[in-house]
């Protein structure tokens, strides 16, 4: 027979192995997070990092997003989407826009419209889409169209995470409106499993940001 001891010690590693376990499986899948400063150190907002598997991964559902027009800006400044998504424009100033762009990844116009009349725009091809408007032409968005699903756009603080990351290969790729030149690091390799969290850096040399006209809250609302 198996002494006292040794039954105590069974039933204590069957606990761990289970908390273990649970644990493991409680982790869908990798988690994948980043930092993006620039050249002085400063956080990088806007900057759309993803991540591009080794093996093509389906996408069965149809993405909706939405660019607004509010107080003669489009918002957000910069909207990643995956490729096939449909976007719309609301126009929430008291004032018309025609938004427009000449962009080889997509060439639209919406002519002068206010409120949600203006019809959606499907982006079905990769790359960037520059926004204008043809009244205000100090206005400036940018669409930035990505043949992943895996992507996220850093925040104020230039971070940006993702998570549930299905286990593979990725290479890593960065674009930024100001971007000047090619970050290091751009292009790598990281490997994700269901229990790993891979962290990356970048820094950015950023071209000067572009002011906004001083002349855009003098324009009357008509």
């Amino acid at each position: 027979m198996r002494s006292c001891r040794e039954i105590i010690m069974k039933a204590v590693q069957l606990h761990i192995f289970a908390l273990v376990f649970i644990q493991s499986a409680g982790l869908q899948a990798g988690q994948f997070s980043s930092t993006v400063i620039d050249s002085k150190g400063n956080p990088v907002p806007d900057a759309v990092l993803s991540l591009v598997p080794s093996k093509a991964v389906p996408v069965n559902t149809v993405q909706e997003a939405r660019m607004e027009q509010l107080g003669k800006q489009f918002l957000p400044h910069v909207l990643p989407v995956l490729v096939g998504t449909v976007v719309s424009f609301p126009n929430r100033d008291s004032i018309k826009h025609h938004v427009y762009s000449f962009s080889p990844s997509k060439r639209f116009q919406i002519k002068l419209y206010s409120g949600d009349a203006a019809e959606p725009v499907t982006f079905d091809k990769p790359g960037v889409v520059a926004l204008g408007c043809n009244i205000h032409d100090f206005m400036l968005g940018y669409i930035y169209v990505v043949d992943t699903p895996f992507f996220a756009k850093t925040n104020a603080h230039g971070r940006v995470e993702m998570t549930k990351i299905p286990s593979g290969h990725y290479t890593v790729t960065l674009w930024h409106p100001r971007l000047k030149g090619n970050p290091d690091g751009q292009g790598q390799t990281v490997v994700l499993n269901t229990d790993s969290k891979v962290e990356t850096h970048f820094q950015l040399k950023l071209k000067r940001a572009r002011r906004r006209d001083p002349r855009a809250d003098e324009y009357s609302d008509n």
